[in-house]
């Protein structure tokens, strides 16, 4: 073993990194991903090892743009560090491996392990059988093996978690290509959901964020119109679950009963993420969103209606081919009555294998450009807008680990409000741990985030804090990598992290 070797393993222990591109589907796998090393024994590299561990694994996305140049830039990166140490792996998952599992391998034949978003599962058997036989394994399963939630996990966060409720995606988008990737949806039984998620909150987990491709489609793999809000309403019957969120619906499946859920289940938060995409029903049959302006609309008019202090964010891509002037027009006509909280907005760009890299009317880049720093400054100035809306009330927060890049520098500390816009608040002279709840009162509104100033009115300490405190001080105790284990409840099945911005662009 090399000096370098040496350095980077734990008591003999193999050690591991995974870095991960693309939507909170592909984070979540990656804490699959890492659960199931861990489990087999490997064990996090030190922060900063910069593709110095003896596993270095790539969950990948084909959604964002130059996906693959990224890919195989960074791997042509590792190549001369894998050359130098014997023993070093190298394995690519996710989205790209699935569509590209023939070139990966051609193209970096120092890679050993290719695997797709089917079987993630198999990870650490691959990567042993490239071990023994010396050669690059190759193995992409058509269908989903087993839901991921059934793997063991490695969350991020002691007091958020993610939870799927489905995987894959039955819409035919033309701008997107995941359903290909990520199969048909599969929904999970609410049982095992209920079941997870009960497993969470025993553990100190007091927020939890539902998750799917398109998760308030959820229902109809098995045959319940109503499944999702049905699902909400029990989440809200489950004793020390404080925050309920979920990510990301599709305006096509965004029914009434959803609303109602919402609104009368307290602990489902004031905050919905709806895709736009874009404003204009032109547009919007091109790219085969089966909705149109009036629909999109009429439900942020009854979100408003029944929730009146409801933080709504979307997405919005520019330029999709065909889109005219007037079109555009359209959806900067969409920005300005349904005043989002946030966007998530996107220059379109050609994605290989979808029907919309094939289109006639194709814009060109300066065009496109034009039009999106158009829609930027418009939504900016809506945010700023609602943000100053929020100036004077009384609001609590779930105090966040790692939000705030400047709370060192300032004193402050930073946290979620119910409709999860960020908080940066005075230090109280009280401890205050992540998981942990004050209330402030906001002074100061910015267009990405909220300031309270002044004192902190109350500090409500939690089984969160605690579940956080407990994890560090065993990590203080004996070093370890960060993340809490959460192995398979007995019952049924086995963050949220920073707020879950859009999917894959495809919801």
């Amino acid at each position: 073993m090399s000096s370098i070797d040496r350095s980077q393993s734990v008591g003999g222990t193999r050690t591991y990194e995974v870095r991960t591109y693309g939507c909170q589907m592909n984070v979540h796998d990656s804490e699959r991903l890492a659960g199931l090393l861990e489990d087999a024994g490997y064990v996090r590299a030190p922060e900063g090892s910069d593709g110095d561990a003896d596993v270095v694994v790539f969950n990948t996305c084909a959604v964002r743009e130059n996906a693959d140049n990224k890919l195989y830039g960074n791997l042509g990166h590792l190549a001369p560090k894998k050359a130098s140490r014997p023993g070093m792996q190298i394995a690519v998952g996710g989205c790209l491996a699935q569509k590209d599992r023939d070139t990966i391998v051609k193209r970096a034949p120092w890679v050993d392990v290719v695997f797709g978003t089917h079987n993630i599962g198999k990870l650490p058997v691959l990567l042993e059988r490239a071990r023994v036989q010396e050669e690059a394994q190759v193995e992409i399963a058509e269908s989903l093996e087993a839901f991921p939630s059934t793997l063991p996990t490695r969350r991020e966060s002691a007091y958020a978690a993610w939870v799927s409720i489905s995987v894959g995606c039955n819409n035919t988008c033309t701008f997107c290509i995941v359903p290909a990737l990520r199969g048909k949806e599969k929904d999970r039984r609410p049982g095992d959901i209920l079941a997870e998620i009960e497993a969470l909150v025993a553990e100190g987990v007091s927020e939890i964020t539902l998750l799917g491709q398109n998760v308030n489609a959820y229902g109809s793999d098995i045959g319940d119109r109503e499944a999702f809000s049905k699902l909400l309403r029990a989440c809200g019957k489950i004793d020390g679950l404080e925050r309920v969120r979920f990510t990301s619906p599709h305006p096509r499946d965004f029914t009434d009963d959803v609303i109602a859920a919402m609104a009368e289940t307290p602990n489902v938060m004031p905050q919905l993420h709806m895709p736009l995409q874009s404003g204009s029903d032109t547009v919007l049959k091109a790219m085969r969103r089966s909705y149109r302006q009036e629909r999109y609309l009429g439900i942020i008019e009854k979100v408003r209606a029944a929730i009146p202090h409801a933080a709504i964010s979307t997405d919005i891509i520019v330029g999709f081919p065909g889109e005219t002037e007037e079109d555009f027009e359209q959806t900067l006509h969409v920005v300005r009555e349904a005043r989002f909280a946030q966007a998530f907005t996107f220059q379109y760009s050609k994605r290989p294998g979808t029907p919309a890299a094939e289109m006639d009317g194709q814009i060109p880049k300066k065009v496109v450009q034009e039009r999106y720093e158009r829609l930027v400054a418009l939504q900016e100035e809506i945010s700023w807008e609602e943000n100053k809306k929020q100036v004077g009330r009384t609001l609590e927060l779930m105090v966040a680990e790692g939000e705030g890049r400047k709370d060192d520098a300032t004193h402050r500390l930073s946290g979620r409000a119910p409709d999860s816009r960020l908080v940066h608040f005075t230090k109280p002279e009280q401890e205050v741990r992540p998981g942990d709840v004050v209330t402030v009162e906001i002074t100061y509104a910015a267009p990405h985030h909220l300031l309270a100033e002044g004192a902190v009115l109350d500090v409500r300490r939690t089984r969160a804090g605690d579940a956080w405190e407990k994890r560090n001080a065993e990590k203080a105790a004996a070093p370890q990598p960060a993340g809490v284990m959460l192995g398979l409840p007995k019952i049924g099945v086995p963050e949220p992290l920073p707020m879950a911005t859009s999917g894959c662009g495809c919801d």
